[in-house]
């Protein structure tokens, strides 16, 4: 699963305003971890692209609709056994506390276990 020193970790909203931004920012310095962020929609301000996939060792998306997006889009090149789904609704701005909070109760487990698989 994972391919050198650091795990790759995309995270997946609908437009890559709020979710998603927040939680690349809160993971970035995450130990062992990189961290992107991308959108489904296509007013997504980052939309996902295949080489946002292709260099993703764990996909982390806030809602089952993502996964079902990037299944229908990527499916040659989408591993789905690496896909998380955090279930976070699309309620909350940037960097909001809860957010935050949300973000750090859901995904740092989520971590924690695939450095420990490292």
């Amino acid at each position: 699963m994972i391919r050198g020193e650091f795990i790759n970790v995309l995270f997946v909203c609908s437009r890559n305003r709020w979710r998603s931004p927040t939680a690349e920012t809160l993971f970035r310095s995450f130990p062992g971890i990189r961290a992107r962020s991308c959108g489904t929609s296509k007013a997504a301000r980052k939309q996902v692209q295949n080489a946002d996939i292709d260099w993703a060792d764990l996909v982390i998306v806030m809602e089952d609709e993502h996964t079902s997006r990037l299944k229908a889009r990527f499916r040659q090149s989408l591993n789905s056994e690496f896909i998380y789904v955090l279930d976070i609704p699309d309620e909350y701005q940037f960097m909001d506390p809860d957010l935050v909070d949300v973000l750090e109760q859901t995904v740092t487990p989520i971590l924690m276990a695939a450095l420990k698989q490292d």
